[in-house]
This record gives C-alpha cells, structure tokens and sequence, in this order.
C-alpha cells in the first residue's frame, strides 16, 4: 500500500481529521496556522480563524462544532459565521485546545494543554448537549480521543508520558468508572498522537516521531503498522468510498531542512482498512429552556 499526498496545502501543526458522511468531505485544522481547511468534490475550502482551532464534529450538513483556544463555537460553513457555545477554559490565556472527537451519545471531547506543552497544564473536558465537564487533570499534551463504536468505553492519551487509558462509559456516554491503562507505549522511539477505531474494534493511532500509524487490538497487542511518507502524523480518520481511506494529517512544526515534500501535507492510504461514520454532534434544543450556559 502507498500513501499519497490528498491535499499538498502545508499545515505547521495538521491536526483534527474529520470525514464528514453527508457532505462526502474531508476537514483538518492548521493549528498554528490557525485555520480550518476542507475538500470534497468541490475542490479546496479553507476558514481562516482569529485564534487556534484544534478539532471539529459535524453536527448536520451546514455547520461544525469546533474547539478553539478559548470556545467551542458552531461554524457555518456556506458563510463562515461563528456562534458560540460554550467557553473552553478561556479564563487561561496559557492554553489551548488539541486532539478531540465526537462520542456516540453525540457528545464531544477535547483536551486542553499549555500552549508551550507546559507539564499538567490540560485537561480531558466533555461536552454534551450544553454540559461541559472536566473529566481528567492534570494532563501534558491530550491525544488519541476515540471510541468503542458501541458507546461502552472511551480512550485517550498523554503523549507527554506515552500512555493510552480506557475508561468504561455509561449509557448517556459520561464516565462510568476510573481511567486504567490500555496501552504503555513509553519504550517506542515515538509518542501517541490522534486515533480513531475501525470497524473490527482495533485502535488507528497516529505516531509523532514514528512516521506512520499502528493499529492495535481490544486486547492491545499491535496489529498492524504502515510506514508513511512524513515524520510527524498526527491525527487518523477514516473516510471515502465504503470509509475505506485512512486520511492522515501532519505536521512541518520544528523539521526545518528535514523536511520532505510530505511532511505538512494530508494524507490518504486507500485500503487499508474499513472505518465506522463519525458520530454526530448533538445540539441542545435552541428556546426557552435549552442552550444553557456551560457548567464545568
């Protein structure tokens, strides 16, 4: 199998992969850069922002749930038009958001981290239906956010300690019981960055440093490994025909002359494997008595 480049518009730091199944679209951010970018059918689509975005979910085909430094907001994505949800620790200018995913219960997770990777300065944080919690602190740099398709556990990461955590989920997709450990990847010469689940249950994650993406069993043992043409991939998703495309972002960030044409660039591997659609981003009910305020 060989990657090729599915879009050559150079990202510092790539991140947020995202395939959109009614819009038949592919969407990432520039971190740094701070942008959202997109293609489909259409072509190229790029929404430059005021400050970092990290993630998105797709909440119908017109709109986005995205998290930013300080918000989540929803992006109109016909005009660009941003609405405010709810505030993401945006009382600490030393923060910003990173990896995060929708949940099946159509909620939404995101971690936060310092903006110069700041020892246990983040946070795991959920969001549903106008609820926002955090869930896990102190965290270094958050990653891996993904899910059983079933809805019975989540998994996250600190890359900082390479160290992959499962935790079960109740019915309504909060946290049902206490973080324990899924995965030690301490030993590689790489650190975790974004997953996502395929259809057989095994874990995609993304190797900064390693220049590729592994798969890894329900049991946790390595089922796969492919080498691609980039150092630091940072975020998988599956998508394309049959979601039979594993889509990879990465990063140029702190390469220098190092870097290859690839590097920056998104990815696709066709074939690789069969993934699940993303779950939806549930609103709650506009009107009296709904879009409360977030409580965390």
């Amino acid at each position: 199998m060989t990657a090729v480049i599915h879009d050559d518009r150079i990202c510092a730091l790539g991140e947020g992969a995202l395939w959109h199944p009614g819009r038949g679209a592919l969407f990432w951010v520039d971190i740094l850069g701070r942008r959202l970018l997109g293609r489909d059918r259409g072509g190229a689509r790029e929404w430059q922002q005021d400050e970092h975005v990290s993630a998105a979910g797709w909440i119908d085909d017109d709109r986005l749930l995205v998290a930013s430094e300080t918000a989540l907001f929803v992006l109109d994505l016909a005009t660009g038009g941003r609405r405010d949800l709810c505030p993401l620790d945006a009382g600490n200018p030393a923060t910003r958001s990173n990896d995060g995913r929708a949940d099946p219960a159509g909620g939404f997770w995101i971690g936060t981290m310092g903006k110069g990777a700041e020892r246990g300065a983040g946070a795991i944080w959920r969001w549903h239906r106008s609820e926002l919690r955090r869930l896990f602190a102190p965290v270094s740099i958050p990653n891996a956010i993904c899910f059983d398709p079933a809805g019975r556990w989540a998994q996250f990461a600190d890359s900082a300690t390479s160290r992959v955590m499962r935790v079960p989920l109740g019915a309504d997709g909060w946290p049902a019981g206490e973080a324990e450990l899924f995965l030690d990847l301490s030993g590689e010469p790489f650190k975790p960055d974004g997953a996502v689940v395929d259809a057989t249950g095994a874990t995609w994650i993304a190797l900064w440093g390693g220049g590729g993406v592994a798969a890894f069993g329900p049991d946790g043992r390595q089922v796969a490994r492919v080498d691609l043409p980039a150092v630091q991939v940072t975020c998988p998703a599956f998508g394309g025909p049959g979601l039979s495309t594993l889509y990879a972002t990465t990063a140029r960030v702190g390469l220098g002359a190092r870097a290859g044409a690839a590097d920056g660039a998104t990815l696709a591997l066709p074939g690789l494997a069969r993934g699940l659609p993303e779950p939806r981003v549930l609103l709650a009910p506009e009107g009296p008595g709904g879009g409360a305020a977030c409580g965390s």
